[in-house]
């Protein structure tokens, strides 16, 4: 069965987004991860913030990476549950953490904390 067939025979809450809605979506969030976690990243090598914060952002960074090969390579639905909630958790602290730094940063991540929420939802 192709990916897109067993996506969307999976058991998905009324107000899932369609496939091509989500790729819009993280076509636009790919890069905003990309200028503030690298911002992030730069910040922590000039020692202008704590190493941990970059860290957390590093770990949300290959959560969020792996996920899409957990979900639709393996598709292992229970491991696509366990690393979203990693993806949540690491960007709520990376984004808590940043506030008092750079507001803007953590700000930025709200659209990113909301599009992954949906895909909690989708593992049911």
């Amino acid at each position: 069965m192709e990916w897109l067939d067993w996506y969307n025979s999976l058991n998905k809450p009324g107000w899932t987004p369609a496939p091509k809605v989500i790729s819009t979506i993280w076509m636009i969030l790919y890069p905003i991860i990309l200028v503030t976690f690298s911002f992030v990243f730069w910040k922590a090598i000039q020692k202008q913030i704590p190493a941990w914060i970059a860290i957390v952002f590093a770990i949300n960074l290959v959560a969020n990476l792996v996920f899409t090969p957990i979900q639709f390579g393996m598709r292992n639905l229970p491991l696509a549950s366990v690393d979203i909630i990693l993806v949540l958790v690491s960007l709520a602290i990376g984004s808590i953490a940043i506030w008092q730094h750079y507001r803007w940063v953590a700000l930025a991540q709200l659209p990113y904390f909301i599009t992954s929420t949906f895909n909690l939802d989708s593992n049911r």
